[in-house]
């Protein structure tokens, strides 16, 4: 997801980009959707949109450059630390605890949360966990926000740079958010977003290293605020575009959301997408046992063990195993000794330590 600059920012990039993917299967979703994209739907381009995506990534390339040539060691991490904070404020937020209700958090938590989301500029956490519900719902379809079947670029930022979709309006108005919009702190960031986003993801930034370790504009400008703030959006848009397209489906082989390492490490976790789409409320967003991969879970295991998170939904190995078994693409590892993908080599080659004689 990312922010809407305008109130309707998606649809179809290029008259051609509506094909769909190569051997995907259908979907079991809302059967009044199509399924392939709709060819007469009109480009609606939003031009104002287009302009500041363009700064935007001109101001974050320069940023790159005076990151490696001019900026101090502390402006650096400074940017890495807000890059943290506010991938967070995304994954743990509103992604796995708002959009999801993956886990529960008390209410210094969720202030933290909902503080770390505002500083990632991607739509306050209401709209966010709408379209995303959305997308969940009606994936690659017409009335998913960012349909891959219009194509990675429009996956990736396309969406943002037209009008939406009609079945993304009319969808979307569908999608209960009454718990969210329950929520006084959500309800807080909803009605002083305008305020409070352009002075914890642009203002405060900027002026932390100018005025605490005499960092020149320049660099705190484009550095700590606009290469960190479009790196963040690159790696969340990487989930929609580039985990929807390449990778493998352990999971579920008729879905286009795959397992990608590499959106993972970037997206803090949020890469293992072919697990997600099949049991989107586990809080980990992946099967792993540890934290390869998966900063977020990390975080939020953290805060489990003071008591902040809790509730902690996760799926047992035995759903798993049957949902492989049955609709994956033969990827997953093995599950241990005797599992029928284990090769004779393997079984004949292994140590076997105090074995009982029969």
């Amino acid at each position: 997801m990312a922010p809407n600059i305008t109130n309707a920012p998606t649809g179809v990039l290029f008259e051609d980009d509506d094909k769909p993917i190569e051997g995907l299967k259908d979907r079991v979703v809302d059967t009044h959707v199509p399924q392939t994209c709709d060819p007469n739907h009109k480009i609606r381009i939003v031009w104002r949109n287009v302009a500041i995506f363009l700064y935007l990534h001109i101001a974050a390339i320069y940023g790159g450059y005076l990151l490696l040539t001019s900026a101090k060691l502390l402006t650096v991490a400074f940017a890495i630390v807000m890059y943290w904070a506010g991938g967070l404020g995304i994954t743990a937020g509103a992604h796995r605890l708002w959009a999801h209700k993956a886990y529960k958090a008390n209410l210094p938590l969720r202030i933290i949360l909902t503080v770390f989301n505002t500083i990632a500029f991607q739509n306050h956490v209401i709209e966010w966990a709408r379209d995303h519900r959305v997308h969940h719902k009606y994936t690659e379809t017409d009335a998913d926000p960012h349909n891959l079947n219009r194509g990675v670029f429009f996956a990736h930022v396309g969406w943002l740079l037209c009008r939406k979709h009609p079945d993304v309006i009319s969808k979307g108005k569908g999608i209960d958010m009454s718990d969210l919009e329950s929520d006084p702190v959500l309800a807080f960031q909803k009605k002083y977003y305008l305020i409070l986003m352009p002075i914890t993801c642009f203002i405060v930034p900027t002026m932390i290293p100018m005025y605490l370790w005499n960092e020149t504009f320049t660099n705190s400008w484009f550095v700590a605020t606009m290469f960190r703030y479009v790196f963040t959006l690159n790696m969340t848009w990487l989930v929609n575009s580039a985990a929807h397209k390449w990778g493998n489906r352990p999971y579920d082989e008729s879905i286009a959301p795959s397992e990608n390492l590499g959106v993972s490490i970037g997206a803090m976790g949020e890469g293992w997408h072919n697990y997600h789409h099949v049991f989107p409320w586990d809080y980990k967003a992946a099967e792993l046992g540890n934290y390869r991969g998966n900063f977020t879970t990390a975080f939020i295991d953290f805060f489990s063990r003071l008591g902040w998170a809790y509730d902690l939904k996760t799926v047992p190995s035995a759903m798993v195993k049957s949902r492989v078994e049955r609709t994956g693409d033969g990827s997953h590892e093995v599950w241990g000794w005797g599992d029928k993908d284990m090769t004779p080599e393997d079984r004949q080659m292994a140590n076997i330590l105090n074995k009982k004689s029969t």
